[in-house]
């Protein structure tokens, strides 16, 4: 199934979401375990290195007969935060573009790359490639959806992103354009994580000053919550998703026990669609 180009395809925002909340199952389960959803079987488990230099679950590459999907977890562990603050920027070696992007963000993908690279080249280019991610996981899916649309058989990603940080500079947003023609950055106004870090950022008691943009194209989904984590985390996004529509959402709910995110009880109101900007 392609993705159109002017509008959200909402039922994919649905799944991949739920995608992304099995992520952290991964991670939480002791033995890697998660729901794979009906069709579709595990290709290979994403291991990456935060600040500690130790490996960690983050995430998976499952295929169906005519999909393939790489998700990355979000921040679970004090390690991660650590590298989430790490708001210095470097240089994103693997486009031709000079471009900077997120330090903290940029090592986690580094130690991630040559696994998943080396997982797609074992699978069919003839099946459409998604890419997703969940927070700290949406800037890692950015990344990655960059390097594979630059150096991998895979020209054509398509990304979808929940409550992503901005992950690099202006001249990574504007490559990012050019090598990412199917993106959907949905995210929350009230979430404070797509807010980060600032557009101007500024270590302490250092004068060097570093930019950042988001990527295109955002998809606003507005709900409050709250309360500033439930209004970032995935199963926020998933609930009001799920308003967008509901049969299909109850329909994959059901035909996967354990696969959706908890639907929040009596969740506010929720815009009827997503708004591309």
């Amino acid at each position: 199934m392609q993705v159109p180009n002017n509008t959200v395809n909402e039922e994919w925002a649905i799944f991949l979401a739920a995608i992304c909340g099995q992520t952290y199952a991964q991670f939480t389960n002791i033995d890697g375990s998660f729901v794979v959803p009906q069709n579709y079987s595990v290709n290979y488990t994403i291991q990456a290195k935060s600040i500690n230099n130790e490996w960690e679950r983050f995430g998976f590459i499952i295929e169906s007969p005519q999909e393939i999907i790489v998700a990355f977890r979000g921040t679970s562990s004090t390690t991660d935060w650590i590298s989430d603050i790490i708001a210095s920027q470097k240089s994103f070696k693997y486009i031709k573009e000079d471009c900077l992007t997120h330090r903290g963000f940029t090592d986690i993908y580094s130690t991630a790359r040559n696994g998943i690279l080396s997982a797609l080249t074992k699978l069919s280019t003839d099946k459409t490639l998604y890419i997703t991610g969940h927070s700290l996981g949406a800037a890692l899916a950015t990344l990655c959806a960059v390097d594979i649309a630059a150096n991998t058989a895979y020209s054509s990603p398509n990304l979808f992103t929940f409550g992503s940080p901005r992950v690099g500079d202006p001249a990574f947003a504007k490559a990012f354009t050019k090598y990412v023609r199917n993106s959907y950055r949905i995210a929350n106004p009230f979430d404070v994580v797509t807010h980060a870090p600032p557009s101007i950022y500024k270590l302490p008691k250092r004068e060097k000053k570093y930019y950042y943009s988001h990527v295109q194209t955002l998809s606003s989904l507005t709900f409050q919550n709250g309360a500033i984590g439930l209004n970032h985390i995935i199963r926020s996004y998933f609930t009001k998703l799920s308003q967008l529509k509901p049969i299909f959402t109850q329909r994959l709910c059901r035909t996967n026990p354990g696969f959706c995110p908890v639907i929040e009880e009596n969740p506010q109101k929720s815009k009827k669609t997503l708004t591309r900007s």
